[in-house]
C-alpha cells in the first residue's frame, strides 16, 4: 500500500455525521489491501496524480444511508469510488485503466464522471465488465471505446 491508506479506504462522512462505527473485519481489510496493491497502486503510478477515495469500505448501514445496492462490492471492501477533481480527469483516469491491463473486476462511470467505481475480485477472477449509470440509476454494459 505505496499511495493509499486504509483511514482514507474506511472513511466515511456518513458514518462520521451519524455516528456510526464503520470499521472492516480482518478479512475485509485484507480485501481492501488487495485492491489497493492489485489496481489502485498501480493506477496511481500510471495517472501520475493524485486520486482520491470518495467511498471505500461500507458497513450494512452506512451502505444503506448512501443509497448503496445491497449487493455492494463496497461492502466487502472490494470497490471504491475515485475522483481527481474533475468529470474530464475522471474519464481520462476511466479510459487509462480500461486500457492499462490493470486488473479490475469493475469499471463504472457513475453520473457522466461525477466519480469513477473500480473493483478488484480478491479471488483472481476478474470480469473487467465496464459500465455507464446514468442519472436515473440505470446502468448500460459498455465497451472501453465507449468511455
Amino acid at each position: 500500500m505505496k499511495h493509499f491508506t486504509f483511514f482514507e479506504l474506511e472513511y466515511s462522512s456518513t458514518a462520521v455525521e451519524r455516528k456510526i462505527k464503520n470499521y472492516p473485519t480482518p478479512e475485509i481489510e485484507n480485501n481492501l489491501r488487495a485492491l489497493v496493491d492489485n489496481l489502485l497502486d498501480p493506477l496511481r503510478e500510471r495517472f501520475g496524480k493524485p486520486i482520491i477515495v470518495g467511498s471505500g469500505f461500507r458497513n450494512v448501514q452506512v451502505n444503506k444511508l448512501v443509497g448503496g445496492v445491497v449487493n455492494s462490492q463496497h461492502l466487502t471492501g472490494c470497490a471504491a469510488d475515485l475522483q481527481t477533481g474533475s468529470r474530464l480527469e475522471n474519464q481520462h483516469l476511466a479510459r487509462l485503466l480500461a486500457q492499462s491491463g490493470i486488473p479490475f473486476d469493475q469499471l463504472i462511470d457513475e453520473h457522466n464522471y461525477s466519480w469513477v467505481h473500480v473493483s478488484y475480485n480478491p479471488n483472481g477472477n476478474q470480469r473487467r465488465q465496464i459500465l455507464r449509470i446514468d442519472k436515473q440509476g440505470k446502468a448500460t454494459r459498455i465497451t472501453a471505446e465507449q468511455l
